[in-house]
Protein backbone atom coordinates (compact mmCIF):
# COMPACT_ATOMS: atom_id res chain seq x y z
CA UNK A 1 0.00 0.00 0.00
CA UNK A 2 1.34 3.38 -1.06
CA UNK A 3 1.36 6.31 1.51
CA UNK A 4 -1.28 8.61 0.30
CA UNK A 5 -1.41 12.13 1.78
CA UNK A 6 -3.71 15.58 1.44
CA UNK A 7 -1.57 18.67 2.45
CA UNK A 8 -4.32 20.72 3.75
CA UNK A 9 -4.74 24.34 4.48
CA UNK A 10 -6.23 27.67 3.62
CA UNK A 11 -5.26 29.37 0.38
CA UNK A 12 -1.65 31.10 0.31
CA UNK A 13 -0.49 28.49 3.42
CA UNK A 14 2.31 27.11 1.37
CA UNK A 15 0.05 23.61 0.29
CA UNK A 16 1.48 23.10 -2.73
CA UNK A 17 5.39 23.79 -2.15
CA UNK A 18 5.34 21.23 0.74
CA UNK A 19 3.04 18.96 -1.40
CA UNK A 20 5.54 19.10 -4.35
CA UNK A 21 8.45 19.12 -2.27
CA UNK A 22 6.40 15.71 -0.32
CA UNK A 23 5.59 13.97 -3.64
CA UNK A 24 9.13 14.33 -4.98
CA UNK A 25 10.73 13.15 -1.96
CA UNK A 26 8.23 10.31 -1.81
CA UNK A 27 9.05 9.51 -5.59
CA UNK A 28 4.63 9.24 -6.18
CA UNK A 29 2.38 11.31 -8.27
CA UNK A 30 1.36 14.63 -7.39
CA UNK A 31 -2.11 16.48 -7.77
CA UNK A 32 -3.15 19.93 -7.67
CA UNK A 33 -6.87 20.63 -6.15
CA UNK A 34 -6.95 23.48 -8.07
CA UNK A 35 -6.71 21.04 -10.99
CA UNK A 36 -9.47 19.41 -9.89
CA UNK A 37 -12.05 21.99 -9.86
CA UNK A 38 -15.17 22.76 -12.73
CA UNK A 39 -14.57 25.29 -15.06
CA UNK A 40 -17.58 27.35 -13.05
CA UNK A 41 -15.98 26.92 -9.84
CA UNK A 42 -12.74 28.30 -11.04
CA UNK A 43 -15.28 31.30 -12.80
CA UNK A 44 -16.93 31.71 -8.91
CA UNK A 45 -13.51 31.63 -7.14
CA UNK A 46 -12.18 34.31 -10.14
CA UNK A 47 -15.01 36.81 -9.47
CA UNK A 48 -14.45 36.66 -5.22
CA UNK A 49 -17.32 34.17 -4.81
CA UNK A 50 -16.97 32.00 -2.26
CA UNK A 51 -17.99 28.21 -3.12
CA UNK A 52 -20.92 26.45 -2.02
CA UNK A 53 -20.95 22.87 -0.06
CA UNK A 54 -22.92 21.78 -3.45
CA UNK A 55 -20.23 23.36 -5.61
CA UNK A 56 -17.47 21.58 -3.62
CA UNK A 57 -18.60 18.01 -3.65
CA UNK A 58 -17.50 17.05 -7.52
CA UNK A 59 -14.12 18.34 -6.88
CA UNK A 60 -14.00 16.55 -3.71
CA UNK A 61 -15.53 13.58 -4.99
CA UNK A 62 -13.06 13.62 -7.92
CA UNK A 63 -9.62 13.92 -5.41
CA UNK A 64 -10.83 11.38 -3.61
CA UNK A 65 -11.15 8.96 -6.37
CA UNK A 66 -7.88 10.39 -7.81
CA UNK A 67 -6.34 9.46 -4.46
CA UNK A 68 -8.01 5.78 -4.26
CA UNK A 69 -7.10 5.19 -7.99
CA UNK A 70 -3.15 5.33 -6.43
CA UNK A 71 -3.83 3.16 -3.49
CA UNK A 72 -0.47 0.67 -4.34
CA UNK A 73 1.29 3.30 -6.08
CA UNK A 74 0.98 6.28 -3.19
CA UNK A 75 0.52 10.13 -4.13
CA UNK A 76 0.09 13.41 -2.74
CA UNK A 77 -2.50 16.01 -3.26
CA UNK A 78 -2.85 19.76 -1.47
CA UNK A 79 -5.92 20.26 -1.24
CA UNK A 80 -7.87 23.43 1.14
CA UNK A 81 -10.34 20.58 2.79
CA UNK A 82 -11.02 23.30 5.47
CA UNK A 83 -14.40 21.03 6.72
CA UNK A 84 -14.18 17.51 8.49
CA UNK A 85 -16.95 16.74 6.31
CA UNK A 86 -14.54 17.79 3.14
CA UNK A 87 -12.04 15.12 4.11
CA UNK A 88 -14.01 12.59 5.09
CA UNK A 89 -15.47 12.98 1.48
CA UNK A 90 -12.28 12.26 0.02
CA UNK A 91 -11.55 9.69 3.12
CA UNK A 92 -14.72 7.77 1.36
CA UNK A 93 -12.35 7.02 -1.44
CA UNK A 94 -9.20 6.77 0.01
CA UNK A 95 -9.45 5.84 4.09
CA UNK A 96 -5.98 5.87 4.33
CA UNK A 97 -5.33 8.96 3.93
CA UNK A 98 -2.42 10.89 6.23
CA UNK A 99 -3.31 14.58 6.50
CA UNK A 100 -0.27 17.41 6.57
CA UNK A 101 -1.97 20.72 8.06
CA UNK A 102 -0.68 23.73 7.04
CA UNK A 103 -1.41 25.87 9.66
CA UNK A 104 -0.36 29.67 10.04
CA UNK A 105 -1.18 32.70 11.25
CA UNK A 106 -4.26 35.37 9.21
CA UNK A 107 -1.78 37.81 8.71
CA UNK A 108 1.61 36.02 7.66
CA UNK A 109 -0.94 33.76 4.86
CA UNK A 110 -2.77 37.64 3.53
CA UNK A 111 0.96 38.66 3.36
CA UNK A 112 1.56 35.73 1.15
CA UNK A 113 -1.07 35.45 -0.94
CA UNK A 114 -0.97 39.74 -1.47
CA UNK A 115 2.69 38.94 -2.81
CA UNK A 116 2.26 35.95 -4.95
CA UNK A 117 0.96 36.69 -8.77
CA UNK A 118 -1.01 34.25 -11.28
CA UNK A 119 -3.38 32.24 -8.71
CA UNK A 120 -7.30 32.74 -9.78
CA UNK A 121 -7.64 32.94 -5.56
CA UNK A 122 -8.10 36.78 -4.48
CA UNK A 123 -6.77 37.54 -0.95
CA UNK A 124 -10.38 38.83 -0.22
CA UNK A 125 -11.63 35.19 0.02
CA UNK A 126 -9.05 34.62 2.58
CA UNK A 127 -11.08 35.80 5.36
CA UNK A 128 -14.16 33.36 4.78
CA UNK A 129 -12.03 30.51 4.57
CA UNK A 130 -10.67 30.99 8.13
CA UNK A 131 -14.15 31.31 9.05
CA UNK A 132 -14.70 27.86 7.33
CA UNK A 133 -11.63 25.88 8.59
CA UNK A 134 -12.32 23.21 10.79
CA UNK A 135 -8.58 22.22 12.16
CA UNK A 136 -8.03 18.72 12.15
CA UNK A 137 -8.21 17.90 16.16
CA UNK A 138 -9.33 14.57 15.84
CA UNK A 139 -8.14 13.22 12.75
CA UNK A 140 -4.08 12.48 13.57
CA UNK A 141 -3.15 15.00 11.48
CA UNK A 142 0.64 16.25 11.33
CA UNK A 143 0.68 20.17 12.01
CA UNK A 144 2.84 22.07 10.40
CA UNK A 145 3.97 25.92 11.27
CA UNK A 146 4.33 27.64 7.86
CA UNK A 147 6.63 29.98 9.19
CA UNK A 148 9.14 27.42 9.11
CA UNK A 149 11.16 26.50 5.87
CA UNK A 150 8.70 23.66 3.29
CA UNK A 151 12.33 21.20 3.59
CA UNK A 152 11.90 21.20 7.36
CA UNK A 153 7.68 20.52 6.90
CA UNK A 154 8.46 17.72 5.07
CA UNK A 155 11.71 16.38 7.07
CA UNK A 156 9.21 16.65 10.04
CA UNK A 157 6.06 14.85 8.55
CA UNK A 158 8.27 11.90 7.00
CA UNK A 159 10.45 11.52 10.04
CA UNK A 160 6.79 10.98 12.11
CA UNK A 161 4.73 9.35 9.55
CA UNK A 162 8.12 6.81 8.85
CA UNK A 163 8.77 6.34 12.05
CA UNK A 164 4.97 5.10 13.46
CA UNK A 165 4.97 1.34 13.57
CA UNK A 166 1.96 0.97 11.74
CA UNK A 167 2.59 3.55 8.68
CA UNK A 168 6.30 1.56 8.02
CA UNK A 169 4.60 -0.72 5.73
CA UNK A 170 2.90 1.40 3.67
Amino acid sequence: MGLRVVVMGVSGSGKTTVGRLLADRLGVEYGDADDFHTPENRAKLQAGTPLTDDDRMPWLTAIGQWLGERASSGAVVSCSALKRRYRDVIRSHAPDIKLLYCEGSIELITDRVANRSGHFMPPSLLESQFAELEPPADERAFVADIARAPEAIVDDFLATVLSSPRDKSE
